[in-house]
């Protein structure tokens, strides 16, 4: 039986030879081998969410082949951490970090696969790249830090009059401890003074909200990964209080921010993507790829949500632009 099936595959691959032989390779309609990338995302909320659509949008314009292996942290570091480690013992062909601990976790897991970050707020500061221009790792990517964003929002606060500042943040994110130093450095040369209420979890954030209510004039949300992943907890308390709610990025503003000076983090994230295919498409190396800043600031103000936290909007510049 077994000499029987012998036969059978020997003619069988002869014939398969000489078919083979007898054609043309260019319309075999064989594919390249599809690249593998492994997307490591810190937790979900909106603008995170938009710079992953963002990086696969810049990829698929490309037309690259590319396997991807999507997983979230849900924020928690024992897992960022675990999806950095298992993604360098599979040997993706890149890996798209998405938020700072993201970040820092791929980074501290390879120093051979490619690492291509974005919503990341200061990176030299958090030693993922050595200066913005000249990458010295194998890590590169996009800030979500523009420097006018902090120093132009707290200076619309002072000149709508608010004197007293809250902030709710994680001090445990890199990301966020930078910018809330400058915010509070801003403060201070504007003549405001901000009140810090720190947490450790998205449980925490309402109760952070609250213990503001009553101590100040407004509320800046600044783009701490916790915090904006919980966002309507704030919106809820900045309602109730009738207290302005200054935040971050523009996708807090849709979903109930008053106002902000802020860029798309789907644009960035395309970015990213750009970045990206310029190492695995066009083999260059990471290290001369710089890192890149998002493009101009605008200001966005949300009329229901002025309405709602008792808000004059007739004041606020002519160029912001309005969504209801």
């Amino acid at each position: 039986m077994k000499k029987k099936w012998l036969g059978l595959t020997l003619a069988v691959g002869v014939s398969m030879i000489v078919t083979a032989c007898g054609s043309d390779d260019s319309s075999s309609g064989e594919k390249e081998e599809a690249f593998e990338v492994g997307i490591s995302q810190y937790v979900e909320h909106p603008s995170l969410d938009e710079a992953t659509k963002g990086f696969k949008k810049a990829i698929e314009d490309a037309g690259l082949e590319v396997k991807f292996d999507e997983q979230n942290a849900q924020g928690d570091a024992t897992n960022n951490q675990t999806i950095a480690t298992n993604f360098a013992g599979d040997g993706v062909d890149l890996i798209f970090a998405n938020a700072t601990p993201s970040a820092l976790s791929a980074a501290n897991a390879t120093k051979d696969i490619p690492v291509v970050f974005t919503s990341v707020t200061d990176p030299v500061g958090a030693e993922l790249v050595k200066d913005f221009e000249k990458p010295d790792k194998n890590v590169t990517g996009t800030t979500d830090s523009h420097p006018d964003a902090i120093p132009n929002t707290v200076k619309l606060m002072a000149d709508m009059g608010y004197k007293k500042i809250g902030t709710v943040y994680n001090s445990g994110e890199q990301n966020s401890e930078v910018q809330v130093k400058q915010a509070e450095e801003e403060a201070k040369k504007n003549g405001l003074t901000l009140q810090k209420v720190s947490v450790a979890t998205s449980a925490e954030v309402k109760q952070a909200a609250e213990s503001l209510a009553g101590k100040v004039d407004a509320i800046f949300i600044v783009t701490d990964n916790t915090v904006v992943s919980a966002l309507e907890s704030v919106t809820s308390v900045a309602e109730a209080e009738k207290i302005p709610l200054f935040v971050g990025e523009l996708d807090s503003v849709e979903r109930g921010g008053f106002a902000a000076y802020g860029f798309s983090y789907y644009d960035i994230g395309y970015q990213a993507g750009e970045q990206a295919v310029e190492i695995l498409k066009d083999d260059k190396e990471v290290k001369d790829i710089p890192v890149e800043v998002p493009g101009d600031l605008k200001l966005v103000i949300n009329k229901s949500a002025a309405e709602k936290m008792g808000v004059d909007v007739e004041s606020i510049k002519e160029e912001a632009e309005y969504i209801e």
